[in-house]
Formats: C-alpha cells, structure tokens, sequence
C-alpha cells in the first residue's frame, strides 16, 4: 500500500490514539491524530486525509455529528467507524449515514490492517474512475448519457458526432461491428442537436418479420390486416415527429420497405399500412449497420439510391481491438458499476489480469467485454478481479476457451477457419451455459447474453439447444 497515504485517527483514548498511530505508521501510512471532533474538522481541513478512523463515543460533538458533517462536505469522504462491545447499532447508523465499515472494539491490529487495505483500495478506484471519467465525453445528464473511450479514433467520432449534431435534418449511417456502441452515439447525436427535447425512437430492423416492422415504423388503419381490428395504431415516425428515429440493423430491411423508407427521406411524408392520406412528418433518421452496404448494394441486397441518402455522413466506429487504450477504461467503468450493482469491493486489477484483457481479440467487442466483467465480478471474492475471469484467453488464437471445452488440434486448417469453428462452438456453449444458470428463462439469458430475444431463439434452434 502506498506510504502516502494520510489516516485520521479520532479517538478521546490517548492510548488506543498512540497504540493505532504506532501500528499504522509501521504499515507505512502517514497517521495524524485528534481526541475531538472540533479538534478532527481542523484537521481534515488542513491534511486531506486518504481515510479517517472515527470512534462514535466523543466528548461534545458525538462521532454521528461529525460524520454527518464530513460527508455533507464531502460526499466521498472515506470513514471507518470504530465502536464499543454491544453499540453496533450505532454502528449500523452510521453506515446509513456514509461511513464505509465499522470496527467493534477490541479488535486485532491484523483485522485493522486488512479492513483499511480493502477501504483505501476501494477509494483508489473510485478516484481512478473519476478521473477516467473526465477524459470521457457526456453527451446529456443522465444515466448513459456518456461515450468511454479516450483513443484518437474515439476523438474523431465525438467531433463527428458534434459535426452532425449541428444540421437538425442531415441523415446519418453510422457504421461498425456489433456491440460497438452505435446506438451510444446516435443518442449522442439526438442528445446535442435542436431535436432533443423530441423523442428518440428506436427500433431493431433484425428483430421483427418485414411486415410487422412495416406495422410499427409506418402504423395501420383499421381492418388493413389480420389481426387490426382496433381504431389504428400510429408508427414510430409519427410518434417521433419533431424527434429522431433510430434504425438499428437497417441492413436486414427488406428492399420493399426500403422503397417506402426512401419516400419519407425524399418527402417527408407518408401513408399508415392501409391508408390513404397522406401523413406530414419532421424527424432526422439516424441508420446504423454492421453489415458493408457497399456489397449488399453489388449484391442485390440494398437499394443503391437508398444507401446514398443515407450516407450523408458517415460514422464508423471502430471495434475495440483498434483503440486497445480505451480498454482498461471500460474495464474498471464496468468493475465500478457492477461493484455497486453486487455490493462488490473489487479494487485490484492484478498485472496478469490486465494483460489478458488486452491480448485478447473482443470479436463482442463493449458489448463482450462488459458481460465478461459483470461475470468476473460476479464470481470474484477476494476483492481482486482474477486473472480467470470465468473463462480463459487464449490470446495466440484471439479467442475465449470455455471452461468445458476440449483442447484445440490443429489439423491443418488455416487459422481463419479455426477460429471460426471455435468461436462457434464457444458460442453454443456459452448460451447453453448462461440458460442453465438462468432456467431457460429466455428473457433473462437474451439480456445476459446482451442480444435481444429473436437473435437468442435462432441461436437455440440453430444450436439444437433444449433443456436437459
């Protein structure tokens, strides 16, 4: 642990004050001491201390006060209470209040050591992250509304994003692998244009049949179809007037609803699904894709006017194996989030652990790698993220080996066609794991998995998974 570490020792006992001072200056931390609270608040002023050992039994001004005041100062001041046999009650009161652990006196000098090791490296993190936080970009104060990554590729999509964000209209593609975090930045693009007090309606194109997303982008009058047999049902461009819509995978629309999509870019306008009149609508359509357009269009696949107004601007954002820097910051964004999620204290990322992340390939790309740090902390029990992770990296290969696999032989394919096998194979063992431990309660596993619920039953059907 750092010698540069300050401790506040609070406590009216000059003994237990010299005794506690002693010790912990034999850790190699720098102690201070004060017998009152006045005596504490002047201190605390004056050094900043890392951590404060606060006893709750004090003349005048009782441990509760001075805590309260500390952390209404300071919210994220670090404070382990300390309290006679049988007033943990107390104790309890004051971890509602803030303080981070409390000790019950007496307690063994080893048992202090380990409980300020585990505060202070809790601490360490959560200053880590803070500090990470101010290289990030926030594009909107609220939960999610930031973008992580501070490499130079990351650099050049933020000032794509505040480009776009300017022309209330300009439609925009925004390109790159699955679990990248396209849907982030067409948010971003909603968030920091004149459309964002509007709605931003999304939807996944891959998700539903053809005619059910005709349904829900386009809406339906009454009796149009099998099954309309309500008053009519606005679609999502009407609900998003004024706003933005969002289409997700616009690469697996099909090519007659990609005409009717091309009508409302041109005219700003169109007809409900049975419809006659025409409906007037002001909103910026934002695509993205993880599919190369430019082969589906040679393909057949996607209609060559469509893509190009589009492509008004692109935005490519590139997969996690090309900004390999912003990889320790998403890995301890996620190990703060979920340690608060699980009531977790991970504060140590050992060498090899770190090195194994960022070796590895993340063909899931945020999306992998988050799952695999909410499993990691999940699982971990000694306040360090283990080099395991729950599974191993084998970095020569670019791959995940699950735990139940058979070694790989290579019988003279090429890498490409073995990393493709495996991947499959790690794949199908990895769904079927994570239904198991979710009892094939399929809604669960799809948000686990990070894919939606149509993607997960094509998976189990062309895995040939079933419960056992």
């Amino acid at each position: 642990m750092s010698s540069k570490a300050i401790i506040l020792v609070v406590d009216d006992e000059e003994t237990i004050r010299f005794s506690i001072k002693e010790f912990l200056e034999g850790q190699g931390y720098e102690v201070i001491a004060a017998e009152t609270c006045e005596r504490a608040l002047e201190k605390i002023n004056e050094f900043l201390p890392d951590l404060v050992l606060l006893d709750l039994r004090l003349p005048n001004m009782g441990g509760i006060e001075l805590l309260e005041k500390v952390k209404t100062k300071d919210p994220n001041a670090l404070i382990i209470v300390m309290t006679g046999y049988g007033s943990v009650d107390s104790a309890v009161e004051a971890m509602k209040i803030g303080a981070y652990d409390y000790l019950e006196k007496p307690f063994k000098t080893e048992h202090l050591k380990l409980v300020i090791e585990k505060a202070l490296g809790t601490q360490a993190l959560r200053r880590e992250v803070l500090e990470l936080r101010a290289q990030h970009w926030t594009f909107a104060d609220e939960p999610g509304g930031t973008i992580i990554g501070n490499s130079r590729q990351m650099k050049e999509v933020y000032g794509l994003i505040k480009q776009v964000a300017k022309s209330p209209s300009t439609t925009v593609l925004i390109q790159g692998e699955s679990g990248t975090g396209k849907e982030l930045v067409a948010r971003a693009i909603h968030h920091l244009s004149v459309r964002k007090n509007g709605r931003f309606v999304d939807i996944n194109c891959a998700a539903l049949t053809e005619s059910l997303l005709e349904a829900e982008l386009f809406g339906y009058e009454k009796g149009s179809f099998t099954g309309a047999t309500t008053t009519g049902k606005p679609g999502l461009f009407e609900v998003a007037d004024k706003g933005t819509v969002f289409l997700d995978e616009i690469g697996e629309m099909g090519i007659t609803l990609q005409a009717k999509l091309l009508r409302i870019l041109q005219e700003r306008q169109f007809k409900r699904v049975g419809g006659i009149n025409d409906i007037k609508i002001d909103v910026r359509v934002i695509a993205s894709t993880n599919r190369n357009l430019e082969e589906e269009v040679e393909g057949g696949n996607f209609r060559k006017d469509l893509y190009y107004r589009l492509k008004v601007l692109p935005i490519y954002v590139p997969p996690l194996r090309e900004r390999k820097e912003d990889i320790m910051l998403l890995v301890k964004h996620f190990v703060h989030k979920y340690n608060s999620e699980f009531n977790k204290n991970i504060h140590h990322i050992p060498p090899e652990t770190e090195r194994l992340l960022l070796e590895y390939h993340w063909p899931g790309n945020i999306r992998e790698l988050k799952n695999v740090i909410e499993r990691a902390v999940l699982i971990s029990s000694n306040g360090a993220l283990q080099p395991e992770l729950g599974f191993t990296i084998d970095s020569g290969k670019k791959m995940i080996i699950g735990e139940d696999m058979n070694d790989i032989r290579d019988n003279g394919e090429n890498e490409d066609e073995l990393n493709v096998r495996s991947l499959a194979n790690i794949e199908k063992q990895h769904i079927q794991r994570v239904l198991i431990e979710t009892s094939w309660r399929r809604t669960e596993a799809a948000r686990i998995l990070g894919i939606n619920r149509t993607t997960l039953y094509n998976k189990i059907k062309e895995y040939g998974l079933s419960p056992s």
